[in-house]
């Protein structure tokens, strides 16, 4: 079984765990410590940005599935000549945080070119859909990925949410778009769906609830300042994703 099945399997019985190291994230030192994390803590694959040393890092320390996240085409091809496992159109957040915004023409754009340079190469391909947009359109672009094959589409949302409470009650607020998104989403694609973009350890069970198959965690692990923490908080992800399973298996028996 090669790398990308053992996340296909996570996501198949609907605890794929994805720790999200930053698309704009090319510290090496914080890289590795993130991805240190996911291996110990027992996620099902890291995502990292598009560098050849730091791919080339990452494959030599981890036997997780490695998603090389960019939007650009070239980078994305690029990535999979270089190991990637899994390439992955997005990660926004890190964009949106600038200003700036991605469009559904744009994202098919990406993924149009990105597929013709990858010439029928086979890849694993994740496809973030904007969360900013209308969710008839979120569907609509959600439907034309599927007719073309992409793998596994990511929803996000945290970053046009600005949280007006504090603790938990904050971390609904920020985690309930992406969720919402997911709902809408499932109901009306066949494709696997992975929650992404505010999701913690709180809000994790609530993204299966709604339907993932995978949830992708980034700035609750990659903005700690050590890896201890960051390996707890992996680890406190993994027994929250399980219990969640579990309880699903009880009331499926």
């Amino acid at each position: 079984m090669n790398r990308i099945d053992l996340f296909k399997n996570d996501l198949s019985q609907r605890k794929a765990i994805k720790i999200i190291a930053g698309i704009d994230n090319f510290d090496k030192e914080s890289v590795k410590n993130v991805v240190t994390a996911a291996q110990v803590g027992g996620a099902s694959a890291v995502d990292i940005c598009y560098n050849e040393e730091i791919i080339s890092m990452v494959k030599g320390m981890t036997t997780l599935p490695v998603f090389v996240s960019s939007v650009n085409p070239t980078e994305l091809a690029n990535a999979v000549k270089l190991g990637a496992d899994a390439i992955e159109v997005g990660n926004f957040d890190a964009f949106y945080k600038k200003g700036m915004r991605v469009s559904s023409d744009e994202v098919l754009n990406i993924v149009n070119e990105t597929l013709r340079l990858l010439d029928g190469v086979k890849t694993f391909i994740c496809v973030t859909v904007p969360g900013h947009i209308d969710i008839s359109e979120q569907i609509s672009l959600a439907n034309k990925l599927e007719e073309m094959g992409i793998d596994l589409i990511q929803t996000e949302g945290a970053a046009t949410v600005t949280p007006t409470k504090a603790g938990a009650r904050g971390l609904l607020q920020t985690a309930e778009v992406s969720i919402s998104n997911t709902i809408e989403l499932v109901r009306n694609i066949s494709v696997p769906v992975m929650t992404a973009s505010g999701i913690t350890t709180t809000t994790a069970p609530m993204a299966f609830a709604a339907g993932a198959c995978a949830i992708g965690v980034g700035s609750c692990v990659n903005k700690l300042n050590s890896t201890i923490a960051m390996i707890a908080v992996v680890k406190s992800l993994v027994e929250s994703v399980s219990r969640s399973s579990s309880n699903r298996e009880m009331i499926n028996a």
